[in-house]
This record gives C-alpha cells, structure tokens and sequence, in this order.
C-alpha cells in the first residue's frame, strides 16, 4: 500500500469517529475549540494506536478479536448513546450531558477505533510498514474528529437537548450498523 492508499484508508477508518464527534458537539451549548482538540486527540490516538495492537496480536490473536469486535463496540456505543439520551431529558441546567469525561472518551475511542485494529491485522499480513501507516490513521482521525465536533456544537448550539437526543440515537445507530455488520 502507498501513502494515498493509507490516507483514504483513514479517511474511511475515521468516518465513524467522525460521527460521534459530531454527537459530542451536538451536546454542546456553545462551540468549543478546546472540546474539539481534546476529541480529537482521544480519537486520533486510539485510531492510531489500534492497528498497532492488530499488528502485534495478528499471530496470537486475530480471529479471538474479530470474532467478537463487534458485539464489544454495539455494546460501548450503546451504553454512551444511551446515557445521552437519558441526559437529554434532565433540566437544561443539568451540566453532565455537556462534559465528557476521561472515562466517556475512552470507551468511545476504543469502541471506535476496533476496526483499526482489525486493519492492524490485515497490515501484518500484507507486511505493511505498520508506524508510518498508524500515524497517518491517527492524524488524519484527529483532524476529522475536531472537525466532528466544531459541526456537532454548530448545530448543538442551536437545538440544545433535542440534538443531544439525536446524538445519542446516532450513538446507538453507528452501533447497531457494526453489530449487524459483523454478524453478517
């Protein structure tokens, strides 16, 4: 695989972290470049980091992670969406659907990121030169991230608790469609 090849990979490997930043934004009274930068890190780190877990666990593990990656990440995804709709029907003062916490982010940039380490996998078994190609993962997933959440807090700023409703029913769609997926 050349660099281009890499990059689109990304690109198409982010899409799904792009959908949740989004969601995070969504949850926002007032856009936030700080909130944007830090998603973006979560997600660009653990984008980056999973196909170099594959890369590793390709010989001791690779069909123990694939063949349950994706009830692990309807799971995650589930949970988080459904907090933010239970959040989104507490009063409007209520702060904790608006913080996503260290723990929040976590279980999202993993739940994310588990097709990266699927592609990890695949990277050992074409031989893929694996550290140039995960850092192109996780750049172009943190900028496609921070972009997620300046668009979410946009649209977040304007509807308020109605698009944190929708943010988590997205949540749980994303799951649900990499459940169903992997079952196929």
């Amino acid at each position: 695989m050349n660099f281009l090849q890499i990059f689109f990979l990304a690109i198409g490997l982010s899409m799904d972290t792009f959908a949740v930043a989004v969601t995070i934004g969504l949850a926002s009274k007032k856009p936030d470049f700080k909130k944007a930068v830090v998603s973006g890190f979560y997600f660009g780190f653990f984008q980056g980091a999973m196909p170099v877990i594959g890369f590793f666990a390709a010989t001791l593990f690779a069909e123990h992670i694939t063949a349950y990656s994706h009830f692990l990440a309807f799971g995650l995804l589930g949970f988080v969406g459904g907090k933010m709709i239970w959040g989104s029907f507490k009063p409007s003062g209520d702060e904790s659907i608006n913080a996503m916490s260290p723990r929040q982010m976590i279980t999202l940039a993993v739940a994310t990121s588990i097709d990266a380490m699927a592609v990890g996998i695949s990277f050992a078994f074409l031989q893929i030169s694996i550290i140039p190609a995960a850092l192109t993962i996780g750049v172009v997933t943190f900028i496609i991230s921070g972009v997620g959440v300046c668009v979410g807090s946009f649209v977040g700023a304007r509807f308020g608790t109605k698009a944190t409703f929708v943010g988590g029913a997205i949540l749980i769609i994303i799951g649900l469609r990499i459940l169903i997926m992997g079952i196929m």
